[in-house]
């Protein structure tokens, strides 16, 4: 025993002489202690659950297209009997049967989109408030339904602004500046570019993780508290990516692959995130700039009553005791005498 101690001792001083290793033993103590894993799992489930209704107003949004371009839908019916040959005219049913119902599946979609998006974003802010351990006061259930609404909203404009960078990064948009402007065939100009898109993609990641690390929990903290934590799920972020469609490339060759490998990297790729996620916000949450050390409340006062004993004297007593007789005589004869 006395052994493990002092390895135990020795391990603890030189985590401790190493800020950045305290730092994310802290964190991955409070990831583990706070359920980051379960939460990141149930999150995953509520995103391929909430995919669906998005799914319906995709199909909705395709029949108003093509109710309104019939020569768009009739390409659209041979390519199909072209592909699928006597299925074709089944498979075209089905299509004229879904343009036709094409109102009455985007208000579904969007109903069921806003009853499971709110619940997908009210699963991830109570994921996100677990890792800061605050306390948050109850709130009536219409106020939270409307602060998970506003919620909802600012996260679809962070991914808009993400997105658009990401775009920007990766749509060639620079290269056709540069080769706008004859700096094409300069040396090096490629690279510069590379890093540039690169450059832009993290900066559209960490853009997104600062705003869910800092806004969504049920108790908002400031952006400066959550930076550096972004900046960290950034990278790595930004290196699951890389990593991930090597992969999907290598799965989606095989037919087992090709058949179930969209929805299971869907989920991967969500557990993964969300992984990623909650592990900075407990960075966040346990770095020196938020730890609010709770100061002990003082021990309860007890007031009781104290006889004061002054230990007087034998002498003193009889004095005292005189006086008093002496006083009362006085009163006696004074009464008499009236």
């Amino acid at each position: 025993m006395q052994l493990i101690d002092n390895i135990s001792a020795t391990v603890e001083k030189q985590v401790k002489s190493r800020p950045w290793l305290d730092h994310l033993v802290r964190a991955g103590g409070r990831f583990q202690r706070q359920r980051g894993d379960y939460f990141a799992a149930g999150i995953t489930y509520f995103t391929v659950l909430s995919l669906f209704p998005l799914l319906m107003v995709a199909f909705s949004i395709a029949g108003f297209i093509l109710a309104g371009q019939p020569d768009l839908l009739n390409e659209l019916q041979g390519k199909v009997i072209e592909k699928t040959g006597t299925f074709g005219d089944q498979i075209n049913e089905l299509i004229d049967q879904a343009i036709g119902s094409r109102g009455t599946v985007g208000v579904l979609g969007l109903l069921t989109g806003l009853y499971t998006g709110l619940g997908w974003i009210a699963n991830l802010r109570a994921a996100l408030t677990e890792q800061w351990e605050t306390q948050t006061p109850d709130k009536p259930w219409w106020r939270e339904k409307l602060s998970d609404l506003g919620a909802l909203f600012g996260l679809f404009l962070a991914l808009v602004v993400s997105l658009g960078l990401s775009t920007v990064a990766n749509s060639g948009l620079a290269a056709k500046l540069l080769k706008s402007v004859g700096l094409d065939g300069v040396p090096g100009a490629s690279v510069v570019l590379s890093i540039v898109s690169i450059a832009l993609g993290m900066l559209a990641s960490w853009a997104v993780f600062a705003w869910v690390i800092a806004r969504l929990p049920r108790e908002p903290v400031s952006l400066r508290s959550a930076a550096k934590a972004a900046a960290i799920a950034a990278v790595a972020f930004e290196i699951f990516k890389f990593v991930g469609a090597i992969y999907l490339r290598m799965v989606l060759s095989s037919p087992a692959g090709a058949t179930f490998g969209s929805i299971i990297g869907l989920m991967v790729f969500s557990y993964i995130t969300f992984r990623i996620l909650l592990f900075a916000t407990a960075w966040a949450a346990t770095s020196s700039d938020n730890d609010h050390t709770e100061i002990a409340p003082p021990a309860p006062v007890v007031i009781q009553p104290r006889v004061v004993d002054k230990n007087l004297s034998t002498g003193a007593g009889a004095a005292a005791f005189g006086a008093g007789a002496l006083a009362a005589l006085a009163l006696v004869v004074f009464g008499r005498r009236r």
